[in-house]
Order: C-alpha cells, then sequence, then structure tokens
C-alpha cells in the first residue's frame, strides 16, 4: 500500500498523523511542474529524461539518465536529489509502486465533480454518494464478465511480452534459473524468485519477454508468475463493498443533541468578483499543444478532408 500526492505540507501531515507506516510518494507530474517553474531555461532538454527517470527499473538506466540531467542543468540534480529519490523514483520506493506514480485517480475526481461542486454541502455529499454507487455497480459488472486470465489491459501487455519474446534464446543453468541471450545481450531470469536482470518482472509483477521466453520453453503458463492484483477475481473483490442508498432526509432518526446544535457560518469575507470555477493551470499545461485536426482521407494533421 503507498500513498501519492502533490507535496501539499499539509496532506503530508495529515498523511504522517493517521497512516504513520504507509510510505507517502510525490506524483511525478506536480514534481515536474516544479522543476519546470525554477529551471524554465533548462525544461525542454529535460521533460524526456525527467519522466524515463522516475519510471527507470535498473540501477544502469537510472544513473545514466542522471547523468544526462548533471550536463544539461546540475541544479536540477540537486533539487531532485533534495526531493528524494525515494518519493519520487520508482526505483528506490520502498514498497513495490508498479503503475501508481502519478495522482491521476484524484484528479479524474474531481474532474468528475466540477458541477457538484455548486451546490449546498448535503446535495453535494449526495452526488459523491450516488457517483461512487454508479461506479462501483459498474465496475463489478465489468469485473464478474471478465473471462480472461488477467484484466484488459495486462493482458493485452502479456500478448505484446510473448511476440518481443519470439526473438529470444534460452539457455538453463538450474531448474529456476536461466540465462536468455536478446539481440546479444545476456539476461539472467530466476523464476523462484521472479526476478529478471531487466527489473520489469519483479517491479511489474507481470511476465516480462526475458521470463516469457524461459516459461514458454518449459510449457509453463505465464499468468502463473504474474500479480493476483491482475486478475479478475481480486477486481471484483475491489467492488464487493456495496455503496448503499440512503433513506430520505425526512426518515432520518436523528438524536435530539445533534438536531438542537447550531452550526454558525464560518469567520470570512467573501473576496470581490466572481468566484472561480476552473483551477488556475501551470504553464507547462498551457504550453501543451492543442488537439489539431486530422484529415480522414490522407490522416495528417492540420487540416481536414
Amino acid at each position: 500500500m503507498c500513498i501519492v500526492s502533490d507535496r501539499n505540507e499539509s496532506i503530508i501531515k495529515s498523511v504522517s498523523r493517521v497512516y504513520p507506516d504507509v510510505p507517502h510518494f510525490a506524483c511525478i507530474w506536480h514534481l515536474w511542474n516544479n522543476v519546470y517553474k525554477k529551471f524554465k531555461k533548462s525544461h525542454a532538454k529535460l521533460s524526456e529524461i525527467y519522466f524515463s527517470m522516475a519510471k527507470a527499473y535498473t540501477q544502469a538506466e537510472f544513473d545514466s539518465l542522471m547523468e544526462k540531467v548533471e550536463k544539461v542543468d546540475i541544479r536540477v540534480k540537486e533539487y531532485l536529489e533534495l526531493a528524494g529519490y525515494e518519493k519520487w523514483a520508482r526505483l528506490y520506493a520502498p514498497v513495490n509502486r508498479g503503475w501508481i506514480i502519478m495522482s491521476n485517480i484524484s484528479e479524474s475526481i474531481n474532474a468528475a465533480l466540477v458541477s457538484a461542486r455548486e451546490l449546498p454541502i448535503y446535495d453535494f455529499l449526495e452526488e459523491v454518494r450516488k457517483m461512487f454507487g454508479r461506479w462501483n455497480c459498474s465496475k463489478r459488472k465489468e469485473a464478474i464478465q471478465t473471462y480472461t486470465t488477467l484484466g484488459k489491459i495486462y493482458q493485452e501487455m502479456l500478448t505484446l511480452n510473448e511476440a518481443m519474446s519470439t526473438r529470444m534464446t534460452v539457455v538453463p543453468s538450474t531448474e529456476y534459473l536461466h540465462t536468455v541471450n536478446d539481440g546479444g545481450r545476456n539476461y539472467t531470469v530466476c523464476l523462484l524468485e521472479k526476478k529478471c536482470v531487466c527489473g520489469r518482472f519483479q517491479v511489474d509483477e507481470l511476465t516480462c519477454p526475458h521470463a516469457w521466453a524461459v516459461l514458454k520453453s518449459k510449457f509453463l503458463m505465464p499468468e502463473e508468475y504474474c500479480s493476483n492484483y491482475y486478475k479478475p477475481n481480486t477486481v471484483v473483490m475491489t467492488y464487493d463493498v456495496p455503496v448503499y442508498p440512503l433513506p430520505d432526509r425526512n426518515d432520518w432518526n436523528i438524536p435530539a443533541h445533534v438536531a438542537e446544535e447550531v452550526v454558525l457560518p464560518p469567520k470570512w469575507k467573501r473576496p470581490p468578483g466572481r468566484p472561480k470555477k476552473k483551477r488556475d493551470k501551470p504553464l507547462s499545461e498551457l504550453m501543451q499543444p492543442k488537439n489539431q485536426h486530422s484529415c480522414s482521407i490522407c490522416g495528417q494533421g492540420g487540416h481536414n478532408k
């Protein structure tokens, strides 16, 4: 288990108090925005390098990318070191983060609740409850109707890894230890510990192409060496607890001491002007190219048919 958020001080403080034993990581997108603002001259060269570092599987790959960062701007390297490699780099994480490297889940929920924010607090909470009830029901139904060994996305990844494994040769050392030659480079795969030198097998907990080649040579099923988190039964369990509907407000049984309590409005002065409904977008997000029209005849962008 892990928690991923932006580096807001109040969130960090609350998480350390409520979940003291759960590692708290920084969203790599929010951290990149900080780098973008502080070192604007270097951002164009560093964007691809930074995200590759955050997703690196091996120490050699990470060190090689960090050397490139140092050549472009040593201040960025110092800033990332100060932030703590274990907070944003998947390789240094104390627990297996897998693909949980951004706070996209909370951002998606925020986007879904934009219109509900205009409502009074009771109606807002009721909209949240109904939304999660709908999501829970549809996701559970989708998981029950999944007939592949793994979930759809992970089954596609497994199929892609199988296609990549066809050109590899396998040399066994022991029953569990094998050497896999991939384009002239050797990789060691240990089936007993579910590890590969490339790092993908143990980090993704999904059969990498090298492990696939070994399993194919031994006529073993690759799904047995994948994490249970990717299997439909686990997904069904995730949405197993239903979000129950609430009775009408007139049927609530409210204790007398609660009903008699008077809640005063906060001591807060409303600022002048129309209230903002949309969040302030960072410069890096505003600079991204907008979706262009593409031609249905030639397939090129910038114009239509």
